[in-house]
């Protein structure tokens, strides 16, 4: 067998998802396991995003809304938009996937940060283009780098806010001023995966910059039912963008790619905001109280507006995660991603933030990083 394989596509590095709690359990022995590694929604589904899956279960031999009127609608009505401004896609990711296949060709540049989210750099990479990588700076976007880094081949900017990992925050100033100083030729993606946990008086207008003028580079805000909601396993995500580029988007897009459960379910999702509003108010406890917790211990946990957190460990992260996992502790170490001595958590419910407070507290005396 001889295959005609790109180079552009043998060189892209898989995504490297958290460990599976089964996988754990399997490999290690251990049994009631917590995964506090990949962001999820610990207090899970709306129960009536529950039941309307449930009732919809025996229509599985129909295709589902190919144009997903009834969700599409509702998240307009949710965000304050207009439906021909909401483009759906299977999780977030695919909206990233459809504004690199529309808006990118061989040779064309695009801005993102570092560390950021993976998933940006490997579908410009599928698609043949340049990535041009700018590192944070003080664990912030370097705004005034990526502005310098523009040049007449940059098509698309990803900036996630708040970024993923460090859980910063981008101002409505600072994006302001960034935005009036690029060129109206590209598009300024902010991923807004994690917003909901943002106080509302720090977030974009993003909808006033969707409207604006020519005089400015078009906006598309990502959003997701992955987090706040606790759908991560039915993968809905949306953007958000002026409709011109949503026809774009449109043109580019599997047909059916929201299945029949997941539209069900998200519309349900929007219809229960206390169970929503539940979840935030308790991520916001929970990552004040774990703060705290991980700080007495001789860690520095660092500020975050998303419900994750970056803690310096004082020693390799790498061996601290593998020695929680033997606790049954599922974490993330952010060795990969330039931050050795960092592992970055999810704020999980009362009784999961008290379990790997304690894990903690004995990986970090038998490793010895930390003598109190």
């Amino acid at each position: 067998m001889h295959l005609p394989i790109q180079q552009h596509i043998a060189a892209i590095i898989p995504y490297p998802p958290g460990k599976p709690i089964d996988e754990l359990e399997r490999e290690y022995g251990v049994t009631n396991v917590i995964k506090l590694a990949s962001n999820e929604n610990p207090w899970g589904p709306s129960p009536k995003a529950v039941a309307a899956i449930t009732a919809m279960l025996p229509n599985l031999h129909r295709y589902p809304d190919g144009s997903s009127f009834s969700l599409t609608g509702a998240v307009a009505r949710w965000i304050g938009a207009s439906s021909d401004e909401i483009v759906l896609g299977n999780g977030s990711n695919e909206v990233i996937e459809f504004l690199v296949k529309a808006f990118v060709r061989g040779g064309d540049v695009v801005l993102t940060s570092h560390p950021s989210f993976l998933m940006y750099q490997k579908f410009v990479q599928v698609r043949g283009g340049v990535n041009v990588v700018v590192p944070l700076k003080g664990m912030h976007h370097d705004l005034e780098s990526i502005t310098a880094a523009v040049t007449d081949r940059t098509r698309l900017i990803f900036i996630d806010n708040p970024n993923n990992p460090t859980g910063t925050l981008i101002s409505p100033g600072e994006f302001h001023r960034f935005l009036t100083g690029l060129p109206e030729s590209l598009i300024v993606v902010v991923d807004e995966a994690y917003v909901d946990y943002t106080d509302r008086d720090q977030r974009i207008d993003i909808l006033e910059y969707i409207r604006r003028p020519d005089t400015l580079p078009a906006v598309v805000s990502l959003r997701t039912f992955s987090k706040a909601f606790g759908l991560a396993g039915l993968r809905v995500g949306f953007g958000v963008m002026h409709s011109a580029v949503a026809d774009q988007l449109h043109r580019v897009r599997q047909p059916f790619n929201i299945n029949l459960l997941a539209q069900a379910g998200a519309l349900a999702a929007l219809e229960d905001l206390d169970h929503y509003q539940h979840t935030l108010q308790s991520t916001i406890e929970g990552r004040k109280w774990l703060t705290e917790a991980v700080t007495e211990l001789g860690c520095q946990a660092y500020p975050s507006h998303t419900n994750f957190f970056l803690i310096d460990v004082r020693g390799d992260a790498t061996r601290l995660y593998e020695a929680m996992l033997y606790k049954g502790v599922i974490v993330r170490s952010m060795k990969a991603y330039g931050y050795p001595n960092f592992i970055r958590i999810t704020v999980g419910t009362s009784d999961e933030n008290q379990r790997f407070v304690s894990a903690l507290r004995d990986c970090l005396q038998d490793l010895g990083y930390v003598r109190r």
